[in-house]
């Protein structure tokens, strides 16, 4: 009797662990998710991604494809009209797309020297052939406000904007604001477009679109216009005047005046009292000096007093000179334009440090630059200013409502 009991239970755990195998949920196997890039499915290769290393060469990396000499030489002479294989830079990615059988012969090489554009290889075919192509670009507008805090380059990193945008606005606003004398809580509003490749990588700000800034107690606005099909875009006020200057306010980017002009005096160096006939600009040596303003240059050269410095005649009222230079960069008779490094800050000549005196003539007379009122850029045509009132309206609009401005 114990022995059929024991049969009997052996014959009923088989029959369970049967019943219990039919009940495992087998995993289900995920498909391989689709990857597109260049405008193939990677999927369907074998991919290898790398970079430029130090004595790469095209041909040095084809050749580690198994192919030999003269089929690299072959396939860069058919390439060579539409890929120069010498662009090639250290540090930049390429890809290759291989075949997924044994075989892994290379079929398609992807050089990428910025993040916009691309080479493809094809070696499918029994030519190779080269084309060069641009990954799609995508543009958003963006409007922001805020306050200043600390720097304009870190304020605006603070929002998440990429540091293009503070130079694009200090170049704007050269002629009208000096940003190193700007006040922590002085409010902005800018508006601008930012690219995205493959609308989501992030490429930087495109374009300024408008903006405003307050500056001693008032707000400066800067919008874009063209006057005509024919002109550059300039930038203008709410009121239709041009941002833009003759001249710019110093000849270094960094403003820190030592010594004014003055009829009387005490000089450093001489150690007597006499005339001071220009503005004295303190930098580290070294640092570049601008023309203010667009002309040729009139004299480049050294004398005893004023070290190595350089005159450019502006026209027929407006001359400026720059004294004690340690290196002059332009030679007479030379047209410069407005913000050109003309030389590098020194102290050459009659000087006891680093420095730039600036020096403005007018009619041929040395004057005080600081308290003269400049000409402006070309004034906006009459006949333009309703067309562009009409156009900045719901710019304007817009800055105030995201700043808070009624």
């Amino acid at each position: 009797m114990k022995k059929y009991i024991t049969f009997l239970i052996v014959i009923f755990l088989t029959i369970s662990c049967k019943n219990d195998k039919k009940d495992v949920v087998q995993p289900v196997k995920k498909a391989e998710p689709i990857v597109y890039d260049f405008g193939f499915k990677l999927n369907s290769f074998s991919v290898v991604r790398d970079t430029i290393k130090k004595d790469d060469t095209f041909g040095s990396v084809l050749e580690k494809q198994n192919l030999n000499g003269k089929q690299v030489h072959e396939i860069i002479a058919k390439v060579k009209d539409s890929f120069n294989v010498r662009i090639m830079r250290l540090g930049k990615p390429y890809t290759m797309l291989m075949s997924k059988d044994k075989s892994k012969k290379l079929q398609y090489f992807i050089y990428q020297p910025d993040q916009l554009s691309y080479y493809i290889v094809d070696f499918t075919d029994s030519i190779a052939k080269a084309t060069k192509k641009y990954k799609p670009v995508t543009f958003r507008r963006r409007t922001i406000a805020g306050e200043l805090n600390g720097s304009l380059s870190e304020t605006l990193k603070n929002e998440g904007v990429a540091a293009s945008l503070s130079s694009k606005l200090t170049n704007v606003y050269k002629w009208s604001i000096d940003f190193f004398k700007s006040k922590k809580g002085d409010k902005f509003a800018v508006t601008f477009t930012e690219r995205y490749i493959n609308d989501s990588i992030y490429d930087g700000v495109d374009s300024l679109e408008c903006a405003f800034f307050e500056y001693k107690g008032k707000k400066v606005y800067a919008f874009p216009f063209k006057q005509s099909v024919k002109d550059r875009i300039e930038y203008y006020d709410e009121d239709g005047k041009a941002l833009k200057n003759f001249f710019l306010k110093a000849p270094l980017k960094s403003i820190n005046i030592t010594s004014r002009f003055s009829k009387r005096r005490y000089h450093p160096v001489q150690k007597f009292f006499k005339p001071h006939n220009g503005t004295d600009y303190a930098a580290p040596h070294g640092t570049p000096i601008m023309s203010t303003a667009n002309g040729v240059v009139e004299l480049a050269g050294y004398t005893v007093g004023n070290g190595n410095h350089v005159k450019i005649k502006h026209d027929k009222t407006y001359s400026t000179q720059y004294l004690h230079m340690s290196r002059i960069l332009v030679r007479r008779g030379q047209r410069v334009r407005q913000g050109q490094i003309i030389g590098k800050v020194g102290s050459t000549g009659l000087a006891s440090g680093p420095h730039v005196c600036y020096r403005f003539w007018k009619n041929g007379k040395q004057v005080d630059a600081l308290k003269l009122k400049l000409p402006n850029s070309t004034p906006m045509n009459a006949g333009n200013k309703p067309r562009y009132l009409a156009f900045i309206e719901p710019l304007k609009k817009e800055l105030d409502s995201v700043a808070g401005i009624k």
